[in-house]
């Protein structure tokens, strides 16, 4: 056989394997190549722990009109806002805990329980042929995640997207980092620091930090 046409069966088969493990999962399987959510997080002193973030991310579903950001658990959000990035219009953004959210009929993906809260964003529904991109913004606090250990502070948390970025605290350097990071300088003199995940899981971004000396 052609050796071409080799290389072209042998993918034919290869993305047929892949279609029926997605299609036997009913859906679980989430392609990596078709997420473009990108997070930003913004570490603000490390006695708060607390941290300002937003993620963009784009709609494609023809009909939908929410979008819902589930908070982790031992993390406490406040300020939620949200933009669409296409007309720059601001939209409705609702937090919702417990039992508000069962009320609301919204699927937050797991079941909820009294401690369960999540922010929903509101917009015009998706028409067909068309995309709605839109900017959630946030602030966070996690005591857990975000924590000072003598003279470091160690951010421990985990992303299941395709690009992460965090700005460090004014004045703070970096020590160490569990995952492959590209550091770089914010024209505001702080370190940045991008997570690139091209797996389709989770990876833990266990962060060292201290002051500059």
């Amino acid at each position: 056989m052609n050796p071409t046409l080799r290389g072209v069966r042998a993918l034919t088969i290869l993305t047929a394997a892949l279609a029926g493990s997605a299609s036997a999962q009913n859906g679980a399987f989430s392609e990596r190549a078709q997420q473009d959510r990108e997070i930003v997080y913004f570490l603000l002193a490390p006695e708060t722990h607390s941290f300002e973030l937003y993620h963009d991310v784009t709609i494609k579903d023809v009909g939908r009109s929410t979008y819902i950001n589930v908070v982790r658990t031992g993390s406490k959000v406040s300020n939620p806002s949200a933009r669409c990035l296409d007309t720059g219009e601001a939209l409705k953004v609702e937090t919702l805990r417990g039992d508000e959210i069962t009320k609301a009929q919204i699927d937050i993906g797991e079941p909820v329980k009294p401690e369960s809260e999540a922010a929903v964003v509101r917009f015009p529904p998706v028409t067909k042929g068309t995309t709605t991109r839109i900017r959630i913004t946030e602030t966070y606090t996690d005591p857990a995640r975000y924590r000072t250990e003598g003279d470091l502070v160690i951010w421990d948390r985990s992303f299941g997207r395709p690009q992460n970025a965090i700005l460090l605290p004014a004045g703070y350097e970096l020590v160490a980092s569990a995952f492959p990071v590209k550091i770089s300088l914010s024209e505001d003199d702080r370190i940045r620091l991008d997570f690139l995940n091209p797996r389709n899981d989770e990876v833990r971004a266990l962060v060292h930090l201290r002051k500059r000396r």
